[in-house]
C-alpha cells in the first residue's frame, strides 16, 4: 500500500525530467548538431523547440557569427631573408557544422587549426617577396595571395573566411637596434660631408669676396687718385689766384695756417727767443690796407683795375 502511493510520485517526476532533458531550444544565431553515441544524427538550422533522447543524444552548438581569430605574432623569414615580426587577423565563420564536428571537433580546435593554416599561408607568401615590397602597393597583392590560399584550405574544415590581414609587419628588436645604428651612421656620414661641402663653398665664396673687394677697393683708391689730383690742381689754381689778387694778404693767411699746425700739434708748454721770425706775423698783425682812390673810368670803358698797395 506504501510503494503503491510512492510508485505514481517517482513515476511522476522521472517522465517530468525525461521532458526536460530531451527538450532543448536553438537561438537564431547559433546551429545545433545531435550527435548520437558519437555519431553526427541531424543538424537543425532554425530557431525553436526541439526534442532529443536523454542519455543518448548529445548536443552541440556552434555560433553563425563571425569568429575573431588573433594569433600571436611570430617571426618569418622574407625572401631577402630578412627578419620581422608578423601578426595576422583572421574573421571567419562555420559554415557548415557537420564538416566542421567531423574535421576538427569543437571551436577551440577550430582555431587551431585554422591558426596553422594562416601561419603556413603568411610563411609561404612571405617567404617570396622582400622586405621594400610589404612598404609599397604590393603589400595588396601579398594579403590577397594569403587570404585566397587560406580560403581555399579551410573549406574542407567547413569553414568559410571572411576575411585575412596582416596587422603588424615589425622587424625584430635585435634588427631594429642595428639598422637604427646603421642608419644613424649614415646620417652621421651625410652630415659630414654636406658640412665639408658647406666649408668648401663658404672658402670659395669668401675668395671670391676677397677679390672682387680687392677690386672695387684698387679702382676706389685709383678714382680717389684722380679726384684728389684734380682738387689739388684746382686748389694750386686758386691760391695761385689768391697771391696774384693780394700777395700780402695771402701771405698773412698762410702764417695763420702755420700757426694753427704748429700749436696745435706743439705741448702746453712752447719755448721759443726773443726775436723769433716765427712770431713775427703773430706779433705785427695784418697788414695796413691802403686807402684807394675811386677807379679812374675811361668814357665808353670799364673801371680801370688797381693793384692795391702792400
Amino acid at each position: 500500500m506504501r510503494y503503491a502511493k510512492i510508485l505514481p510520485v517517482v513515476v511522476a517526476g522521472i517522465g517530468l525530467w525525461g521532458l526536460a532533458a530531451s527538450a532543448y531550444t536553438v537561438q537564431q544565431s547559433e546551429t545545433a548538431l545531435v550527435v548520437r553515441l558519437g555519431k553526427p544524427l541531424v543538424r537543425r538550422d532554425d530557431p525553436g523547440l526541439y526534442f532529443k533522447i536523454p542519455l543518448v543524444d548529445t548536443l552541440i552548438f556552434f555560433d553563425k557569427r563571425l569568429i575573431s581569430l588573433e594569433p600571436p605574432s611570430e617571426e618569418v623569414i622574407l625572401g631577402d631573408q630578412k627578419r620581422i615580426e608578423a601578426g595576422t587577423y583572421t574573421r571567419f565563420r562555420i559554415s557548415d557544422p557537420l564538416a566542421f564536428y567531423q574535421a576538427v571537433g569543437t571551436v577551440d580546435q577550430g582555431r587551431m587549426r585554422l591558426g596553422e593554416i594562416v601561419s603556413s599561408a603568411v610563411r609561404r607568401e612571405l617567404g617570396r617577396v622582400k622586405l621594400i615590397d610589404l612598404l609599397t602597393q604590393k603589400r595588396d597583392a601579398v594579403i590577397d595571395a594569403v587570404r585566397n590560399e587560406v580560403i581555399d584550405q579551410s573549406k574542407s574544415l567547413g569553414i568559410e573566411v571572411a576575411d585575412v590581414r596582416i596587422l603588424r609587419a615589425d622587424l625584430p628588436k635585435e634588427t631594429s637596434a642595428a639598422i637604427y645604428d646603421r642608419m644613424k651612421s649614415e646620417r652621421q656620414r651625410e652630415a659630414m660631408e654636406l658640412r665639408a661641402q658647406g666649408f668648401e663653398w663658404a672658402q670659395e665664396i669668401q675668395a671670391k669676396a676677397d677679390r672682387q673687394s680687392t677690386v672695387i677697393m684698387a679702382e676706389a683708391q685709383e678714382r680717389a687718385k684722380v679726384i684728389r689730383g684734380d682738387a689739388d690742381a684746382t686748389a694750386s689754381t686758386l691760391m695761385g689766384d689768391a697771391h696774384d689778387s693780394d700777395s700780402a694778404f695771402y701771405a698773412y693767411y698762410r702764417a695763420l695756417q702755420t700757426y694753427g699746425q704748429t700749436l696745435s700739434e706743439a705741448s702746453p708748454i712752447l719755448l721759443l727767443s726773443a726775436t723769433p721770425d716765427f712770431l713775427k706775423t703773430l706779433k705785427n698783425g695784418p697788414p695796413a690796407v691802403a686807402t684807394q682812390s675811386p677807379p679812374a673810368t675811361v668814357p665808353g670803358a670799364g673801371p680801370l683795375n688797381q693793384t692795391p698797395k702792400g
